[in-house]
């Protein structure tokens, strides 16, 4: 096996990982959905998710700086609460990102068919994955480049609608120009106009909306001067959830009523038509095309191949998966996960109407185990530094222990809510037996019989 990775990613890049990572089809698709059911207060859903990620991300930006971990926050669940802890979230985080994956390439599919309906959607999801998988095989630095291409597509795209829809507010041109004014925000029922409960019910999938902002753990280990850049990339968050999230939904509710969104369809697409520019709906579809690309090339084969092999690394699965080619990438990982992933274009012809909430749920709730693995870990790490058994992190999270218990309490408020509805239920059942098959593998690896192991090894990869 190589030494380690090669630290390929420089500033420009990890910053693009941690937005293109994290702005896909739970945004461009999914607020459509959400809209329709909560109106305007779907804004402060948006805001209250994205601080306890930030939360979240804090507490994970503070155990990167503390040392670098082989797999990020799966080495510190393994040094913190224990080997069964690291392969479970190996393991589960993998899982999330292959489901996902398969939701971002059948996403691909529909979004060309816009343009040639003749395409299979089939056909264009095993195109995308072949190119993807192409890229991630040769190396890190193009993985790099082309997910910050990827990245400034969207982010362009972004500022560009805002910037469109806040010209038709001032100056009232458009189709939307007669209709289109801020008090769309509060006009029509109020700024919760169908209760405070639909707006709960939004969490599972604004949460899954924020999914791939973690990538910034998994990018550490192939970053250049991670103790400044990991931390520059987490402090920007909070502008990036205020511009991208907020101010999109912002603009788009005051230029077009809310009660005009529907489920199935972008509401950016939407309002583009509604404001009538020539061509409008055709940028938008190339920007929610690139945004699931970009979420399948950063979450669908990276982040899994990375932590495919800290399995290898750490005994949590064969030995072969450790390995790293001369260019610092880890094959045979990158092979399987893709290999796996090519399950959902097999299916793509015959994916049931709800198969993307049901996909989405499911994803939603793996993350929020590992957002949480990731809090308690840190919650660990800060009674040992106070104890004096190990030395703390200059950069640290804001108000803890109190805000990691506001996180994780926020975590099983939003838990109850996925429960709570038929179509999202779903995801705890089939979370079940995922934990039931990581213990039963676990068994297998003869897992409950270790005595609890040191984390030297796993520091001698990254060192």
């Amino acid at each position: 096996m190589s030494e380690g990775y090669q630290r390929g990613l420089g500033t420009r890049q990890i910053q693009m990982l941690a937005i293109g990572g994290t702005i896909g089809t739970g945004l461009f698709l999914g607020a459509g959905k959400n809209i329709a059911k909560a109106g305007p207060s779907l804004i402060l859903t948006y805001a209250v998710a994205g601080l306890m990620l930030f939360f979240v991300m804090r507490a994970l930006g503070e155990l990167l700086t503390y040392r670098r971990a082989e797999g990020g926050f799966a080495g510190y669940a393994r040094e913190f609460l224990g080997p069964f802890w690291g392969y479970a979230t190996t393991w589960t985080y993998w899982i999330i990102w292959v489901t996902t994956g398969m939701a971002e390439l059948t996403a691909a599919g529909l979004y060309i068919q816009k343009w040639w309906p003749g395409i299979e959607q089939w056909q264009t999801a095993l195109v995308a994955l072949v190119v993807l998988f192409v890229v991630n095989l040769i190396s890190v630095k193009l993985f790099g480049e082309l997910e910050f291409w990827f990245a400034m597509i969207k982010v362009a795209a972004i500022v560009m609608m805002i910037l469109v829809g806040v010209a038709v507010l001032a100056f009232g041109f458009g189709d939307a120009g007669e209709t289109a004014k801020v008090s769309n925000l509060w006009s029509d029922g109020g700024f919760f106009p169908e209760g405070v409960s639909p707006t709960l019910m939004t969490l599972q999938m604004v949460l899954f909306a924020y999914l791939g902002v973690e990538l910034v753990g998994v990018t550490a280990s192939e970053a250049r001067d991670p103790e400044k850049n990991i931390p520059k990339a987490i402090n920007a968050l909070p502008v990036r959830f205020g511009l991208f999230y907020l101010g999109s939904l912002l603009v788009i509710l005051s230029v077009v009523p809310w009660g005009e969104f529907m489920g199935g369809a972008s509401p950016f697409v939407l309002a583009f038509d509604k404001i009538g520019i020539p061509g409008g709906a055709d940028i938008v579809n190339f920007v929610v095309l690139t945004a699931a690309l970009s979420s399948c090339n950063a979450g669908g084969l990276y982040s899994t191949s990375r932590m495919l092999r800290t399995a290898g690394v750490n005994g949590d699965g064969p030995k072969a998966l450790g390995r790293l080619n001369g260019r610092g990438v880890p094959v045979l990982t990158v092979v399987i996960s893709a290999l796996v992933m090519g399950i959902g274009v097999v299916v793509n012809a015959i994916v049931p109407e709800k198969a993307f909430e049901y996909i989405t749920s499911v994803s939603t709730g793996g993350a929020i185990l590992v957002w949480a693995i990731i809090v308690i870990s840190h919650l660990v790490y800060r009674r040992k530094v106070r104890a004096g058994e190990i030395q703390g992190s200059a950069y640290r999270m804001p108000g803890a222990p109190y805000t990691n218990w506001l996180v994780l309490g926020f975590f099983a408020f939003v838990t109850v809510t996925i429960a709570w509805e038929h179509d999202t239920r779903i995801a705890l059942y089939v979370m079940a037996g995922w934990m039931a098959l990581i213990v039963i593998g676990w068994l297998l690896l003869g897992g409950f019989g270790r005595k609890a192991e040191s984390s030297a090894g796993e520091r001698a990869v990254q060192r």
